[in-house]
């Protein structure tokens, strides 16, 4: 298995995360990526430079306005008169609930400001003048390990930094620019007719949920903490399974605060069934090591013991499957739980 990087996604240096009132040093750092790269090779994996599969694969999944919006943003941001080191939103506006769940139409203001309000959701998502580049790289990553699976090597590893899966189809949010797990999953329902999702990372996926929540060739199913107080708040509910044609293909398994390693590795278990029963013939798994108890962001009691029963049931599923790299903020958590997650799914494969 090879894991995809680009040296280009180190270039996101954020110096702000807006916290409980504070701006303060972001965890997500260029030294999360390091770190698993690190871990990763440890293992005897070869670390592959992304194919730069173009803007139009981004576009398969984000609106062409959001996309050019990211790219010009910093140096428009700049340009104005005393301004801070990054892009970063103070004005926003109101939309509905329904609003997530497809791309809006470009906004009619033209100015940065009103179009950052617009477009970036929350202030975990500083843009500087590298971020755009990180950005792209990272779902070039995403796109070249569902294009190598969908040429029939059985899996991949995208080490996506920035991270995605906040990212909806025109919006910013959660450290997340482009939604690389959408894009992977895009990517994998031109040779497979049903791609499933399934996302671990302690935050609900909730733009990969909007992205996808009308639609019946993608199931995606998400073990998270419970969202009534914990990000992102507004959606990873229980009763929120799909609309339209989609309905029924969203599966949402929160977990209460304190929760530990048998209740998540048991959410996982029953989301991997409900996607066989879906009838998955390819899959997508949104990785992500914040769950752990000793992640700054963490709110349950999970400990590295989970990972590599998580990975021993993801690699006997048996499906073509791309790993997408999401959250995880503590480097010694990170550092063991990656490897064991992925030394378990191959030797189970």
């Amino acid at each position: 298995m090879d894991v995809f990087f680009a040296r280009e996604q180190l270039a996101h240096r954020p110096v702000q995360y807006g916290v409980h009132g504070r701006l303060v040093r972001p965890l997500e750092n260029p030294e999360r990526a390091e770190t698993l790269i690190e871990r990763l090779t440890d293992l005897g994996l070869s670390v592959a430079e992304p194919r730069d599969c173009g803007r139009s694969m981004i576009e398969a999944v984000h609106a062409d306005h959001y996309v050019t919006f990211l790219e010009t943003a910093f140096e428009r941001f700049r340009a104005l008169p005393n301004a801070g080191p990054e892009v970063l939103p103070n004005v926003h506006p109101y939309s509905t609930p329904a609003a997530h769940l497809a791309a809006r139409p470009a906004p009619r203001t033209t100015g940065i400001l009103g179009q950052a309000g617009w477009y970036i959701g929350d202030l975990s998502c500083a843009m500087g003048e590298g971020t755009y580049r990180a950005a792209y790289h990272s779902a070039m990553s995403a796109a070249s390990a569902a294009e190598t699976v969908a040429e029939g090597v059985g899996s991949a590893f995208a080490l996506c930094r920035p991270p995605g899966h906040h990212a909806y189809a025109d919006r910013a949010t959660g450290f997340c620019f482009f939604n690389n797990a959408a894009i992977a999953a895009q990517r994998l329902r031109k040779t497979f007719s049903k791609v499933a999702i399934i996302d671990f990372d302690t935050h609900h996926g909730d733009g990969t949920q909007a992205i996808f929540y009308r639609r019946s060739d993608v199931f995606v199913g998400s073990v998270h903490t419970d969202p009534t107080s914990y990000y992102p708040h507004y959606y990873g509910y229980a009763d929120e399974r799909g609309e339209g044609e989609g309905e029924g293909f969203n599966f949402n398994l929160p977990l209460a605060t304190g929760s530990g390693d048998d209740d998540y590795v048991s959410a996982v278990t029953e989301l991997l069934s409900a996607a066989k029963r879906f009838g998955a013939e390819a899959l997508v798994v949104s990785a992500g090591w914040d769950a752990h108890r000793d992640d700054p962001l963490s709110r349950l009691n999970v400990s590295s013991e989970a990972y590599p029963r998580i990975g021993e049931i993801f690699g006997k599923a048996g499906l073509p499957t791309v790993i997408v790299q999401e959250g995880g903020y503590s480097l010694v958590a990170v550092a063991e739980c990656a490897p064991a997650f992925t030394e378990a799914f191959l030797s189970n494969a």
